[in-house]
């Protein structure tokens, strides 16, 4: 059984009822996508998590329209001047996670763009934020990518994140924010993602 992971049910509801697959919408945020995850996968078994929603692109990484694959996901959690923060020894800050590697590939084979993601808890809304996070190399940003990823690592569930670009990261005024585009891209990468994973036995109902 496939799971599919999304914020809004807008994101998904196109996609009707197909076996083998369960749709989750989580609401918005990593809070709730993270809890809700959890809450799913201890109580079902999952072969494969599947994170599908729109995304930000940072300019020159995609275009508005785009479907792309997220081969990492990072979070912000530091010190505000992005120092790490000082933790007694032997504990560290999970604050990356893949998508499974396999699933990369296989999708990104396809001809769909691989990139880096980050996930925040605000929409970037100035040049200035959206070249800080660059700096930090992510190339698209979410507001759920990492919960849903490190949910399904801690739960042992491989898992991958695709996402539709419907915007630009940056100022608003020059963001060429389109919902539907980024839902079109969003759908061509997810049915791209499903026809792999139906040819696979493993993820069989």
């Amino acid at each position: 059984m496939i799971l599919i992971v999304c914020a809004v049910a807008a994101e998904i509801d196109w996609l009707g009822t197909r076996a083998g697959v369960e749709t989750l919408v989580t609401g918005v945020g990593p809070v709730d996508a993270a809890a809700r995850v959890g809450r799913a996968l201890s109580e079902r078994t999952y072969e494969v998590v599947l994170n599908a929603g729109i995304a930000g692109a940072m300019p020159g990484i995609a275009v508005v329209g785009d479907g792309v694959v997220v081969g990492e996901e990072l979070m912000e959690i530091n010190v505000e001047n992005g120092e790490r923060l000082a933790l007694p020894p032997g504990n560290m800050v999970a604050d990356r996670v893949p998508s499974d590697g396999q699933l990369v590939e296989a999708i990104t084979s396809l001809g769909f763009k691989l990139v880096r993601g980050i996930t925040v808890s605000r929409v970037t809304a100035t040049e200035a934020t959206a070249m800080r996070l660059r700096e930090r190399g992510a190339e698209i940003e979410s507001m759920e990518g990492f919960a849903v990823l490190r949910a399904a690592q801690l739960a042992g569930v491989p898992a991958l994140e695709v996402r539709g670009i419907s915007n630009f990261v940056g100022d608003r005024s020059s963001s060429q924010w389109d919902f539907e585009a980024g839902l079109r891209g969003l759908r061509t990468v997810v049915n791209a993602t499903l026809d792999v994973l139906y040819t696979t036995p493993a993820n069989a109902d």
